[in-house]
């Protein structure tokens, strides 16, 4: 069997053979090149490979900031938003109905219980007064004689009792009349401050609904709204969970708020906490509770916003740490404590965070000098350089 091959395969040893013929005849120029090109490429190896066996240079010591823990009394304070409330507020309206002459104040005034603020013409409904007095004087006359009468045994006793009858009537229609008379002057029920007048002096007022028999409907219309600004009352709201010690602190000591208002005096105002609900809302999982201040300057107001805290315990005679020493590791809460120039981890329990200073249960003990900033170039065990310690502390000594 014969086999036959391509041609190319058995031209190929012949081609391969004449390569080293070829390298033979190359110019000394360039075998100088290869030359040089492969001692580049042996001492650029050379160089990668003394790099990885180096010694590489020791790291430089982290710089950080410290503080010394402390031990003191820890107020444990909730603090929230809240509302300041007017004590009371009044919508004032007319009671009977008329022409609006005049108001007696202007929009924003401060009142006082009893001020005269507006005026109802009272022109008919004094008409109307001297015409039931007029008829409450004949009506009296006539009660007068006819008991006259009877003592005599002149007329039956129906006709006294009819008599008398009638001038008890017009008596209650009088008085009803000098009532409606009063009404057109609306007065101030409560000591307070004014707001916009709702309705102005000319317009036809409607008398409330409901108004002859003393009550107000639900169509009374508002002439101003009157709120007592002086005291006020502050409402906020507390977690469920503080409710314990919401009612020890009231039955022990009484319940303070402290009021920060954010203003450039930068004071903290103190009211009593003379309120806490009777029920927690269960939407949101709160109590309510309000406090009273006096607010003689005026500076709070109605609707505001403002910052209220409330201590509703104390931690007595424990260790503090600044709130950014504290770290948060894969254990739980650790501090960095310099020991002998060396930083050493030390686990610790929160016990109360107020956002500056945090009181800590664990292996640390006042005087420690605890690190405050830098902590994240810092290794257990491994030595550190202190650059300064935290403003307002006091010197320490690692």
């Amino acid at each position: 069997m014969n086999i036959r091959f391509p041609e190319t395969l058995t031209t190929m040893p012949s081609a391969v053979q004449s390569w080293p013929g070829r390298i033979r005849r190359t110019s000394p120029r360039t075998k100088l090149v290869l030359v040089l090109v492969g001692v580049a490429a042996l001492a650029l190896l050379g160089w990668r490979l003394s790099g990885l066996f180096a010694p590489h240079p020791k790291p430089p010591t982290p710089p950080v900031r410290v503080s010394a823990a402390t031990r003191k009394d820890v107020a444990i304070i909730e603090r929230t938003i809240g509302t300041v409330l007017a004590n009371a507020s009044v919508q004032l309206t007319a009671r009977v109905q008329g022409q609006l002459l005049k108001a007696y104040f202007k929009e924003g005034q401060a009142v006082h219980a009893g001020d005269l603020l507006f005026q109802i013409d009272p022109r008919p409904y004094r008409a109307t007064y001297d015409n039931a007095l007029a008829a409450l004087a004949a009506a009296k006359a006539k009660a007068a004689r006819f008991a006259r009468l009877l003592a005599q045994g002149a007329i039956a006793p129906q006709g006294a009792d009819d008599a008398r009858a009638a001038y008890l009537e017009a008596k209650a229609t009088a008085d009803s009349a000098r009532l409606n008379l009063e009404y057109t002057s609306i007065r101030s029920p409560i000591d307070g401050k004014t707001g916009p007048i709702l309705i102005q002096p000319g317009n036809q007022i409607t008398a409330s609904a409901g108004a002859s028999n003393g009550t107000t409907g639900a169509s009374a219309i508002t002439l101003v709204v009157i709120k007592q600004v002086q005291p006020v009352k502050v409402s906020f709201a507390l977690p469920q969970a503080d409710l314990p010690r919401i009612q020890e602190r009231q039955r022990n000591n009484g319940l303070v708020a402290a009021i920060d208002t954010h203003g450039a005096s930068g004071a903290h105002l103190q009211a009593a906490i003379d309120f806490v609900g009777n029920a927690i809302d269960n939407t949101t999982g709160t109590i309510e509770l309000r406090a009273t201040y006096a607010n003689g300057d005026g500076r709070l107001v109605p609707g505001q916003l403002v910052d209220v805290g409330v201590t509703l315990n104390t931690l007595k005679a424990v260790t503090v740490v600044p709130h950014d020493a504290v770290n948060l590791g894969p254990n739980g809460r650790y501090v960095y404590v310099v020991k002998d120039g060396k930083a050493e981890m030390r686990d610790v329990k929160v016990l109360y965070d107020g956002g500056g200073d945090v009181a800590v249960q664990g292996a640390i003990k006042p005087g420690d000098a605890v690190i405050t900033d830098g902590q994240l170039r810092v290794l257990p065990g491994k030595p550190v350089a202190i650059v300064q310690s935290r403003a307002g502390a006091r010197p320490i000594r690692p």
